[in-house]
Parts: structure tokens; sequence; C-alpha cells
């Protein structure tokens, strides 16, 4: 009878602590299930811009449609002006507060209530793709940070009224401007500033392809130059993120005329070595003050890569290089020209695998300026003998050049195609060697 209570006892204790932790699990169980609810409340809210934050304060959009390559939902702490606002410090966008006018969009000169002066660009209304541009600028500017990259100050929210981005002001206008526009002076660009300007772009564009962008449009009037003509480099609407372990991104080919790349006009190729392409056209311009595409000049040099090209090869380089810089008198800026000019016309070689990098480009840049690259840079004639360079077929597209507009969007190229002879490889190798 005893064993028989004893064990019922037993049998209804171990049901009440089987019970009593069914109590305990359910009880822990909705607790996790509400500390989980809370912290997706917290992080919601988090992410959600505070009701007064137009004009001050920080946004963190997600701006979902247009982070795919970023896993979705990125926070860009940018911070976000009225239209009113911008509206006000340009004047209403005054015509004679234009500070240029480009492909993409028309910039302004303003001054902000806490006395600020800025650049605004207003994105053309009917360029269809201003969205995703407005987003590459916020994205690398907010991200990236480099003393010859132009500041992002802030812009509209991107639901505005119009997409407006605010940079730093830049007051000494674009390198463009003082090589053939109309703050060209030959006593102001002398050899030794353009020599910087060589070196200050070539570092911004290490900078970003050390971080995985491609600017995509490196050309004079993107330079951006202050009361020392240091450079800023500007306009990242057609920049692009190309990860590390590709070896291009595929995409319809975009840029100015006179600077794109023709192995990635000809392959939907996009690499790194097309912002070299460019840098190489920028290079000819600094030595020769010319424009990059000018279609007064004779067919086959309306291009000025195409027109460099020529002359480097017939050893004809001083017919290329603006008297003014002193060329002929100071032996000195002739050493640094003539291997200014060679480093161009290896930036400048159709495949673009016998091109340097934008980091070797650079190096030799430096060494050019501290004259440790005479050697190697001013014998080559021994390279030339034996290649005899015949006229190549050119994309006609004089009438793309003479509608302004048309130029100024077009995706397409007006580059030369051109035989790279084999001994070229020896002379990039020589050049990019690092001592």
């Amino acid at each position: 009878m005893r064993k028989q209570q004893k064990k019922a006892y037993v049998t209804i204790n171990y049901k009440d602590q089987l019970k009593k932790l069914k109590i305990a699990l359910g009880a822990g169980f909705s607790g996790v299930i509400l500390l989980l609810l809370l912290f997706a409340l917290w992080y919601r809210r988090r992410r959600r811009p505070a009701p007064n934050i137009l004009t001050r304060n920080i946004s963190c959009e997600p701006y979902s449609k247009f982070d795919v390559d970023d896993g979705g939902g990125v926070c860009f702490e940018v911070p976000v002006f009225s239209y009113t606002e911008l509206e006000t410090a340009t004047n209403k966008f005054d015509r004679d507060k234009e500070l240029g006018d480009g492909g993409f969009g028309t910039v302004y000169h303003g001054k902000l209530h806490d006395g600020r002066e800025v650049a605004v660009k207003r994105l053309y209304q009917h360029n269809y793709r201003r969205v995703e541009q407005f987003m590459n600028e916020v994205k690398i500017l907010s991200r990236f940070r480099h003393r010859n990259l132009v500041s992002l100050y802030g812009c509209t929210s991107k639901r505005s009224r119009e997409l407006l981005l605010v940079y730093e002001f830049i007051p000494n206008g674009t390198v463009a401007d003082h090589l053939h526009g109309e703050q060209a002076s030959s006593s102001l660009l002398t050899w030794p500033i353009r020599m910087n300007i060589a070196i200050e772009t070539a570092s911004a564009l290490v900078y970003l392809h050390a971080s995985d962008i491609i600017h995509r449009d490196v050309k004079t009037t993107n330079i951006l130059l202050d009361n020392n003509f240091s450079v800023k480099v500007a306009d990242f609407g057609l920049s692009r993120w190309f990860p590390n372990d590709v070896s291009h991104v595929s995409t319809a080919p975009q840029g100015t005329p006179g600077y794109v790349d023709p192995e990635y006009y000809q392959c939907y190729q996009l690499t790194t070595k097309s912002d070299v392409y460019s840098f190489g056209v920028v290079l000819i311009e600094l030595i020769s003050s010319m424009p990059a595409v000018d279609i007064t000049r004779h067919r086959h040099e309306i291009n000025l890569s195409n027109l460099a090209v020529n002359k480097i090869l017939r050893q004809e380089i001083d017919e290329l290089v603006d008297p003014c810089l002193g060329y002929q008198s100071d032996e000195n800026v002739r050493r640094m020209i003539m291997g200014v000019a060679w480093l161009a016309f290896l930036c400048l070689q159709q495949d673009k695998e016998r091109r340097p990098t934008m980091e070797e480009a650079l190096e030799t840049l430096k060494r050019i300026e501290n004259g440790e690259e005479s050697e190697n840079l001013l014998d080559n004639s021994a390279l030339l003998k034996s290649y005899n360079p015949t006229p190549s077929p050119e994309y006609d597209e004089i009438q793309l050049l003479k509608n302004k507009t048309q130029q100024l969007l077009s995706p397409t190229s007006v580059a030369d195609k051109w035989i790279s002879s084999t001994s070229f490889v020896s002379a990039s190798t020589s050049i990019s060697s690092k001592s």
C-alpha cells in the first residue's frame, strides 16, 4: 500500500515539474520573440529620417532600388538640403551664377545662409538616368575622402522637386579653362604647375582604383583647380564599382568623345585601364594646350590622341608641345616633357594590357619630376626605327561633334584605331619598372 502511494506521489511530482518546465520555456520563448520585435522596431525607427531632417540634419533613406550592389538597404549619412534653401542660395538658379554646363547638369555658384560658398549641380530633367547618376555621386563622395577629390556637402532628398547636389566651391575653374578656355594664359599654367596637376590627378585616380571605383569620365573639364592650382577631381555620375575579383565589367561605352578607351568602345569591357587611356589624353593636353577634340584639325587628327601618337611615332614631339612651356630653352623642362609624352604614349596604347596601371603611371610621373627616368624615357628612338605607321581608319563622328548636345550626351568615342608595335612592350616594361 505504501509503495503504491509513493509511486503515485512521484508521478504527480514529475507531472508538476514537467508543467512548470513548459511554462518556463513558454515564457522564455515569448520573451525572446518580444525582444526581437522591439529590436526590429528600434532598427527600423533608427533608419527612418527625423521629421525635420530636410534642412540641417542627417538623412538615412535606404534608396533600396539603387543599392543592389551593396546588398540593399544601405544608409548614407549625407546632409540633406531643402530645395528652397538651395534655390535661395543660387538666386533662383540665376544664369549669372552658372559655373559650367556639362553632360548631366548645370553647376551654379551659391552661398548658404551659414556663409559657406558652394557649387550646386542641377541635374537635367530630361536625363532619364539622372537618379542613377545622382546616387553614384552620393555613394562615392559620402564614403571616400581624398585631398584631390571634390567634397560633397550634401544633396536634396530623392523625393525633392529637383535632384540637386551640393559640393565645396572650387574657385579657380577647370584645367580645360586654363589650357584652352576663357582663362587660358601661358603665364599662369607653367610647366611645374602642369606637372603637379598630372601627379595630383593620377594620385586621385590611384585612390579610386584602390577603392574599386572606375571614374569613367576622366577629362580636363572634370579636373577642378583651387587658388593654389591644386587638383580636385569631380563628376562621378558615370562611375562604376569594380569588384577586385573580376577582370572587367560589361557595359555599354559611355564617356566624352576624344577620351573614351577604344578597346572599351569596341569590346564593351570596362576596366581600370579605361581610366588610364583617358588620363593619357589629359597628359597630352597638358603638354600641348590643345583640346581633346577639334573638328577644325585634319580628319586624321581631330582626336588629340591620334595627333599625339603620330607625332611621337615620327619623333616630332617638339611640334606637339606648347611653345610657351620652355621646351626649347630649358633642358630640365625638355627632359620632363619628353618623359611625360612617352608615358602618355604608353597610356594611349590600343591594347589595354600594354598600358601601365594608374599606380605605375603615378610612380613614373614622380620619377620624371625627380629626374630618375631620363634614360628609360628619352632613348626610345631605336624602338621606332623599324616601325612604319600607316594611316588607320577613323570613326566618322564629325556630324556628331558638330551637335554640341549630342557630343555631351553621347556614349560613343571618336577614338582612332592604331596599331601597337610589339617593341612597345619593352618600353612599357621599362617605364613601369620600380626603382
